[in-house]
């Protein structure tokens, strides 16, 4: 399987161009405010050497826009608008795929617990959730869904019920690990990656949002499918303080990714704090 270069952080290119996210809801608020940024953003990351888009929609929920004040038609048009605008970046750059984000519960609770797992749903909660976003991405007609930062088992069987109600719908499925063995929850990433086996809807499963030292041993783990990773820049996030401590080298991080394509990932780009730099770099080190 050709490599596929994915791109970077979508929020940190925003910030880099002087969007304000301190918000709940996070880069979906450019979806309602400045649109044309987040093309941009896209469009950076194609010229970068990135061969998909992933949608500006990891926290665009129905709950979130309608918590904001809007009604339910004016939110699935912004969620429909986030395949949109990658699309006509992927038109405009001459190709490439479009994945649609469907970002964890815990991105709309905004309180780390995408991080954790610590939810106040069940599994049946987590599905319904999760239901009406799906519907409207999956009608928007993406060349695939990104099914990223899954914190948890249970989320991850939701996930697996709405795939199995929708067979003409693509997906890879990443989740975020808080070590080389196991999702944010404790699960077993072995176990997780289960769930997914064996269905020809599921185009890879692998680890995003994760420090890049833990890569190396989860690709280890996952030998089912292609295996997709993206994790973050290496950075860590002190919550407390907000802010980020530590320092990432695009160079370093692109030498990384080669060594993830070695070691058998297919799918290969960057997430938090990852920027189009770390992207042309590992466009060269896949190359």
């Amino acid at each position: 399987m050709k490599t596929l270069v994915l791109d970077g952080g979508l929020a940190t290119h925003l910030e880099a161009l002087g969007a304000d996210l301190r918000d709940e809801l996070w880069s979906a608020r450019l979806l309602l405010e400045n649109p044309d940024l987040i093309r941009a953003v896209h469009a950076a990351y194609f010229a970068a050497g990135a061969d998909v888009a992933t949608t500006a929609s990891y926290q665009a929920s129905v709950h979130g826009f309608m918590a904001r004040g809007l009604d339910g038609s004016e939110a699935a048009r912004l969620i429909t608008l986030s395949v949109e605008l990658a699309a006509q970046a992927r038109d405009e750059a001459g190709g490439g795929l479009v994945a649609a984000s469907v970002g964890p519960y815990g991105a709309y609770l905004a309180n780390g617990a995408e991080y954790t797992g610590d939810y106040d749903l069940d599994e049946d909660g987590l599905r319904a959730w999760h239901e009406p976003r799906w519907e409207i991405l999956a009608a928007a007609e993406p060349d695939m869904m990104a099914v990223e930062t899954i914190p948890s088992y249970q989320e991850a069987r939701a996930i697996a019920r709405l795939l199995e109600e929708t067979p003409q719908v693509k997906v890879w499925v990443s989740f975020s690990c808080r070590d080389e063995a196991h999702l944010n929850d404790g699960t077993p990433i072995t176990e997780a990656a289960a769930l997914f086996s064996g269905n020809p809807q599921v185009v890879a499963v692998g680890v995003n949002c994760t420090a890049p030292r833990h890569i190396p041993g989860l690709i280890s783990r996952l030998t089912e499918l292609p295996v997709v990773v993206y994790p973050n820049s290496g950075e860590t996030w002190d919550a407390e303080n907000r802010r980020w401590l530590g320092l990432a080298d695009p160079v370093e991080f692109g030498q990384a990714a080669k060594e993830w394509q070695e070691l058998g990932a297919s799918l290969i780009g960057g997430c938090c704090r990852t920027t189009p730099e770390h992207i042309r770099h590992v466009a060269a080190g896949v190359g």
